[in-house]
């Protein structure tokens, strides 16, 4: 019970832009005990095995193995309301949200993202809307290659399209410069982000679950020491 109430607290919370003359975890960051708890809870392996036979396409002759991209089709957070993930969480995340008429407050046109990962104020636009990306805070490739390929296929679907414990709206060169690496190998690039980071990481993984590598421990073990 204890964990559960510590995964609430940390999805109640959300990174904010900081104060620039301040050093230290962005507002909304979880505290050190709270990185602690999760890297007591989370399983640990030594090192991350490619499992083979990943395949996210969804074209003609492709794996789908995650199913088809924001689908909507899937009983987890944010499944069958009428909006694909995308939007979803482009609707949470943005502020001062436009949304497309005649979609049901669904299709997000224009909003400001206070990005979590670099602290900077992004203005998104859908004519521009790879400026705004949606990151897998564990990437899909690499939870494959963690378990995710021994699982069924609505619970791949679940994962991918989790709104609550995997989805962030973030800056789109941030999330390609992330790609499906770990925390061992990237980390968001404004250090006042790196405990929000954290502490999403490990609950996304403890939610499903996953295991983080030995090397990917240290790194999130550093990180905690920082957190306030």
């Amino acid at each position: 019970m204890a964990l559960l109430a510590l995964v609430g607290a940390l999805l109640a919370g959300r990174a904010i832009l900081p104060d620039r003359s301040a050093p230290g975890p962005a507002p909304g960051s979880p505290t050190r005990a709270q990185v602690v708890s999760l890297l007591g809870a989370v399983r640990v392996v030594d090192a991350r095995t490619k499992a083979g036979g990943y395949d996210r396409g969804c074209g003609s002759g492709q794996g789908c193995v995650f199913g088809p991209a924001w689908s909507d089709d899937q009983d987890g957070p944010g499944g069958h309301d009428g909006c694909d993930t995308r939007n979803d969480v482009l609707a949470r995340d943005l502020t001062e949200v436009r949304f497309k008429p005649g979609t049901r407050d669904c299709i997000v046109m224009s909003g400001t993202l206070a990005d979590p990962y670099s602290g900077q104020t992004i203005e998104f636009t859908k004519s521009d809307a790879k400026a705004v990306q949606i990151d897998h805070v564990i990437p899909l490739a690499a939870a494959w290659d963690l378990g995710a390929a021994r699982w069924p296929p609505e619970r791949r679907r679940v994962f991918a399209n989790d709104v609550t414990f995997n989805l962030l709206a973030v800056d789109g060169s941030d999330n390609q410069a992330k790609g499906d690496s770990t925390p061992s190998d990237w980390l968001p690039p404004n250090p006042a982000y790196h405990c929000f980071y954290a502490g999403k990481y490990l609950t996304a993984a403890t939610r499903y679950d996953l295991p983080i590598t030995v090397a990917d421990r240290a790194a999130l073990g550093r990180i905690a020491q920082t957190c306030g």
